[in-house]
């Protein structure tokens, strides 16, 4: 019996370990050396981007700047109305004239969380520790036929964000944000894709629906577009 339970102990140790997945940090690391490498995102200090999406038979043009850590605005034009909505660094706002509102209105903190987050030009991976987010490495998970990498990061607000990396590549190739709106959670899946490199650092040139046609980095912004509008 004793030989038998000395051999069943040999059979199992030599059994190959099971090899664990890539740690988040080990991710992380790789995400940021895909998109250009830590330096270059950190030396990010705006961007700037146009692009165009359908609306049913039409075409409307999509722009924003973003300036870190804190200021964004985007606009949306279509048919000769153009809607705005920003973030100055404390306050959203918004021009909605497609929904009757052709004077600016200030946003609650939870329709603003979009725009703050819109802000951080390097992304939620980048220095996620000292922004005071957490992060943890969720294994795998089938995206369109590829196994992608799933990871999950908490804001320091609470709301999460899971992010799934391209197992070759290590970029972003989906993104499903969780946000409490109003005591109600709020889930939105973006698909990302079509990478251009743009000053050494790779951008998705497909956002969603959205077609992004060029991007520009460190351009000059006027600060006075983010701020709410003064009669």
């Amino acid at each position: 019996m004793r030989m038998r339970a000395l051999a069943a102990i040999a059979a199992l140790l030599s059994i190959p370990a099971f090899a664990a997945g890539p740690s988040a940090d080990e991710l992380v690391a790789k995400n940021l050396e895909a998109r250009g490498g830590a330096d270059k995102l950190r030396a990010i200090k705006s961007v700037h981007t146009i692009g165009k999406v359908r609306v049913g038979s039409s075409e409307a043009k999509t722009e924003s700047w973003a300036v870190g850590p804190d200021k964004y605005r985007t606009e949306f034009v279509l048919q000769g109305l153009t809607s705005v909505q920003a973030w100055d660094g404390q306050q959203g706002w918004a021009i909605s004239p497609f929904g009757g509102r052709k004077e600016p209105q200030k946003l609650s903190g939870d329709d603003s969380k979009d725009l703050a987050h819109a802000a951080d030009v390097a992304g939620p991976l980048s220095a996620y520790k000292a922004k005071g987010s957490k992060l943890e490495a969720l294994g795998t998970e089938d995206i369109d036929g590829t196994d992608a990498h799933k990871l999950r990061l908490t804001y320091k607000n609470g709301d999460t964000i899971v992010i799934f990396l391209d197992p070759d590549s290590f970029l972003e190739i989906r993104t499903v944000d969780h946000r409490m709106i109003r005591g109600q959670e709020q889930v939105q899946t973006t698909d990302l894709g079509e990478y251009e490199k743009v000053d050494g650092i790779y951008f998705p040139f497909e956002v969603g629906r959205n077609q992004i046609e060029k991007v520009e980095l460190n351009v000059s912004v006027d600060p006075a577009v983010f701020a709410f509008p003064v009669k």
